[in-house]
């Protein structure tokens, strides 16, 4: 796998920029506080309280779990998933499915080798939710060196699974903050977009 070359204290800075986190959690009865959280575009960077009421629905099912407010997407850590789902329960959250698309475009920057069909399928899949093969290229033309960079430079090493918060932390350490903005909304509405939604 390539590697990008970080060498100087600047890149060093960076390096660490990569692996930003997604903040802390404190699930209450009613509520969620979230406190320094890293992705400014956020409704809650870089702390706020989420009420029950503003949440539309929770997915908790795979790595880490995600809470869906109003234009918003906000991460909390797999370790609070069972709260989550009691949480949920006690306030009549409806609990969602994992949307996979980010997993399968940024595939390729797995520490892993997968077969032409498994590329296919996955190709498959996100053309079933909407995308265009020039779309899925596109996208992965834009994050593979940050994504490279993300995994290997940090020696994160994942093998298993690259998701939203994965490329939002990636390219936090790129772009400007205005850049940023325009893609982390891009960013969401290709976490969201699906065949149910069409």
């Amino acid at each position: 796998m390539p590697l990008t070359g970080f060498s100087t204290s600047k890149d060093i800075f960076t390096l660490k920029n990569l692996l930003c986190g997604i903040g802390k959690s404190e699930i209450r009865e009613q509520e969620i506080l979230i406190s320094d959280y890293p992705f400014e575009p956020s409704a809650v960077y870089p702390t706020a309280l989420i009420s029950a009421n503003d949440i539309e629905c929770i997915s908790v099912d795979f790595t880490v779990c995600k809470v869906y407010v109003q234009n918003d997407i906000i991460f909390i850590s797999a370790e609070y998933k069972e709260k989550l789902k009691q949480f949920a329960e006690s306030n009549n959250i409806r609990l969602i499915l994992q949307s996979w698309n980010w997993d399968w475009i940024l595939e390729p920057y797995l520490d892993t080798e997968f077969t032409k069909e498994n590329e296919e399928r996955c190709l498959a899949r996100l053309i079933e939710n909407g995308f265009t093969s020039l779309e899925v290229d596109t996208i992965r033309a834009e994050v593979k060196d940050q994504m490279y960079a993300y995994n290997f430079d940090t020696m994160l090493w994942d093998w298993c699974s690259l998701g939203l918060s994965d490329v939002l932390s990636a390219m936090r350490a790129k772009y400007s903050k205005k850049e940023f903005r325009i893609f982390y909304k891009r960013a969401l509405e290709i976490e969201k977009r699906s065949k149910i939604s069409k």
